[in-house]
């Protein structure tokens, strides 16, 4: 059994090595595309994560694969569809962070919510005045929740130890919990409209395209945050910069940019590339938005599940015993 893994650090090898010692094993560091696919064709199974874009026409350079592992909760980088077509089982990781994500969520509100980045940067300059450091608290505010899978869910848990309300959005509500967590689901226009700061738990699909975008910006609370820690392209980034500069948002955390795997890629004549950068560029120069590069989910704690649920993943794969199976 052969088993390449893409998009791998030094540090997952050992484990991955150590555990799957009886399979045929090989690694590498950049993700899988087009221009590398040679290097799986020989794979029974392949692992990868949410930089390599897995086609339809990729697949039918990979005659021998039967099994594609995203060691990731999204699988939006997947042509799922396709791989049913070839009898390809693709397995994710549901459940390994929900609590890691959750709290870099309120990492970036507190942030904003007390600007804590503004007033580092003013120290770093020996500027210890209180001017424009002013923040507000949490305590009675409404948070506006998009999004109630694992993770939104954790996400409430934690507001509602701050003392906060909470309004969910959600194509299908689980009305038990929200008894239990006292949160209440409302329309999507009535979360815009209500909310002192927007938190994003959505999957990235067709529906969740833009979701945050010109026409439903202009619903928000004047003065609003908006946080995302799901997909980038839930958000278009031109209406997000348009309403920051407006003040129409007063803040936004950002751990996912629209077009990220753009930047990895330093393409300097590709215009999406350029216009990534841009956009990137504009929003680092803004003093009242946080930018980290895709770490919601890295902690020691949720990358060790997350290591073990992908060997579990294979190792029951091979034996006959699937799960986490896309469907």
């Amino acid at each position: 059994m052969h088993i390449a893994f893409f998009e791998v650090k030094a540090w997952e090898k050992d484990f991955l090595k150590e555990k799957l010692k009886k399979y045929q094993l090989t690694f590498f560091t950049e993700p899988l595309s087009e221009k590398n696919i040679v290097k799986a064709k020989q794979a029974d199974i392949v692992s990868v994560l949410i930089y390599s874009h897995i086609t339809d026409h990729m697949l039918s350079s990979l005659p021998k694969l039967k099994m594609l592992l995203t060691r990731s909760t999204g699988y939006d980088h997947i042509d799922v569809a396709a791989c049913r077509k070839r009898g390809i089982t693709v397995c994710n990781i549901p459940s390994y962070g929900e609590s890691t994500v959750a709290e870099h969520t309120f990492a970036l509100i507190l942030a904003l919510s007390r600007k804590i980045t503004k007033a580092y940067a003013q120290s770093l300059n020996n500027d210890f005045s209180l001017e424009g450091l002013q923040g507000f608290d949490l305590k009675e505010k409404t948070l506006g929740v998009m999004g109630t899978g694992r993770i939104g869910l954790e996400v409430i848990r934690i507001a509602k130890g701050f003392g906060m309300n909470v309004l969910a959005y959600d194509m299908y509500p689980q009305e038990n919990l929200a008894q239990t967590l006292d949160f209440h689901y409302c329309s999507l226009d009535q979360l815009l409209k209500n909310s002192d700061i927007i938190t994003l738990h959505v999957p990235y699909n067709k529906e969740t395209h833009h979701l945050i975008n010109k026409n439903t910006l202009q619903k928000v609370k004047r003065g609003d945050l908006l946080i995302n820690t799901a997909r980038g392209a839930v958000v278009d980034t031109e209406a997000l910069i348009t309403a920051l500069r407006s003040g129409r948002l007063a803040g936004a955390g950002l751990d996912v940019l629209e077009g990220e795997e753009c930047l990895k890629e330093e393409n300097h004549s590709d215009k999406k590339y350029l216009k990534k950068i841009k956009q990137l560029k504009t929003l680092l120069g803004m003093d009242n938005v946080i930018i980290t590069p895709h770490i919601a989910f890295y902690s020691k704690e949720a990358v060790e599940r997350r290591l073990q649920v992908i060997v579990e993943n294979i190792v029951g794969f091979i034996a006959g015993r699937e799960q986490n199976v896309v469907k």
